[in-house]
Parts: structure tokens; sequence; C-alpha cells
């Protein structure tokens, strides 16, 4: 007999289970994407500080704000976002070697705090609307908060 309402809970469990098995383990005493989201979802007043692993993604840039996301999907719940000030772009690309957008696929180490942060959704008016979503970021504020990972 076929159990719709038993197959889609099984397969979404199981899409979930299979996406944080892809998640490389973080080398022992630095901060992973789930253990960051969920400490700074538990507790969003101060969130969680220390040294983070993450694989570069994807990057964006929006006014005088820079993004390095550890996911594809900016939203992507377990993205951990590094929001970073435009005016470290030359520091920053003379300590890697390269354009920050040349960072895609490679893994960074990050001191700083990471906090949950509400983002509200943009209507076609270009107003906020009343819809949003949480997303995790690190502020970065100076440059010695980024590192290659060894």
């Amino acid at each position: 007999m076929y159990r719709p309402a038993l197959l889609i809970p099984l397969l979404l469990a199981t899409g979930c289970a299979h996406r944080l098995d892809r998640q490389p383990m973080p080398p022992p005493g630095y901060i992973g994407n789930y253990e960051a989201v969920r400490a700074a979802q538990d507790d969003p007043s101060r969130g969680i500080s220390g040294v983070f692993v993450l694989t570069v993604q994807a990057t964006g840039t929006e006014g005088e704000r820079i993004y390095l996301n550890s996911e594809r999907d900016y939203r992507h719940p377990l993205n951990i976002t590094l929001n970073i000030d435009a005016a470290l772009r030359p520091e920053l690309e003379k300590a890697f070697g390269m354009k920050l957008e040349q960072l895609q696929n490679r893994r960074l180490l990050v001191r700083g705090t990471a906090g949950r942060v509400r983002i509200a959704f943009i209507d076609s008016n270009g107003q906020q609307s009343d819809k949003y979503y949480y997303q995790t970021q690190i502020e970065i504020r100076d440059a010695k908060q980024l590192r290659f990972a060894p």
C-alpha cells in the first residue's frame, strides 16, 4: 500500500541528513557551519565567538559591502555570510594574493562572532515587506580576521 503522507517526510529527512553529511568536519578547535548556525540561533543576542572554518561557495557585493558565503545560495539555512566592509578589499586582496571573487572553493579561517541577522525581503516597489528570514553572519572589520585554512 502506498502512503505518500509517510514518504514525503522520510524523503525530506533523508535529504537533510545527506546535506549534513556533505559538510566536512571542522578541524579540532575550530567551529564549523552547523555548530555556528545552531549556536547563533540558540543565543541570538550574543551569537558564538571563535575561529570558524568555512569554504567560500559564492561571493557578492551590495553598496559598500562585500559578501563571502559558505553556501551557493545565501538563503540556505546552513549558510554563513562574511559581511566585509568594501574598504578592506585592497588589504585583503594583497594578503590573499588574489581578487576576493577568486576565493570561491577556497577554505578560510575566520576569527569573529557569528550572529543571527534578520533579513527583510524587498517588494516590487523597493520597500521592505513583512516577510523575512534569518541569516548567520560574521562581520569583518579587520583584514587580520581572515586567512587561508591550512
